[in-house]
């Protein structure tokens, strides 16, 4: 999706296909690009655009554009265009900026008393720390983290009532600081073991961090945690 840290400002919905060359559509999985194509006369996209073809294995991409583009017509704006390609320009200086401020809001948000645990890859007890350090830049383990409310759903409900400076979205890679309370939200229709199977307890939250002051961020958690009654935590 380039509707996240690309676009990074939350204004135009698009995405990016890519396409190594290296996957074999013939296995027999895969019978679209096989078989004759109605729409083309005949068509093999694998016989013609394939491993073997004169044009090397572009099979995949070809079909999603003169079969996909054509029937389902998902053709970016030009100004949504625009838009994505202006936020390259500032990528790399928000992610620096979404990194930092992520590592300093998970150990705030740590030390809080009515935070009992936070899920953040730069965590060393994080189950997938090991695979973090290797694969991802030094000290930069991403901008996405969760923490669990001890009050439960309530307790979370509130907190997203209570931000000020956050907004509540269901988006990621925003440059503003993003929160929702997926128990009431994005997995909310279904049953609740499907979604403490699915890792969604009842006081989870959350979080994309932005990039704003990183003092502006912790205050406006802090304001909206104060607010979370006491009377919630178990």
């Amino acid at each position: 999706s380039a509707t996240k840290w690309i676009g990074g400002h939350g204004t135009s919905i698009g995405g990016v296909i890519v396409d190594s060359g290296k996957f074999n559509w013939a296995n027999g999985k895969f019978p679209v690009f096989t078989e004759p194509s109605p729409g083309y006369h005949g068509l093999k996209f694998w016989e013609v655009f394939g491993a073997d073809g004169p044009f090397g294995n572009i099979a995949f991409i070809i079909r999603a554009r003169v079969e996909q583009l054509r029937d389902l017509g998902p053709a970016i704006s030009p100004f949504n265009s625009f838009l994505l390609l202006q936020g390259l320009e500032t990528l790399s200086l928000r992610v620096e900026r979404h990194n930092e401020n992520a590592k300093k809001l998970a150990e705030w948000l740590r030390n809080h008393p009515k935070v009992s645990s936070v899920t953040y890859g730069g965590f060393e007890d994080h189950p997938y720390y090991e695979n973090a350090k290797k694969y991802l830049r030094d000290g930069f383990f991403a901008s996405l983290l969760v923490f669990e409310l001890e009050g439960g759903t309530e307790a979370g409900k509130a907190f997203i009532d209570n931000v000020q400076v956050s907004s509540l979205l269901a988006n990621v890679g925003d440059a503003k600081t993003l929160v929702i309370h997926p128990a009431s939200t994005t997995h909310q229709q279904l049953s609740e073991q499907e979604q403490l199977d699915s890792g969604v307890t009842p006081g989870l939250v959350r979080v994309s961090v932005g990039i704003e002051h990183i003092d502006d961020i912790i205050w406006d958690f802090e304001q909206a945690l104060a607010k979370v009654p006491e009377t919630e935590l178990v």
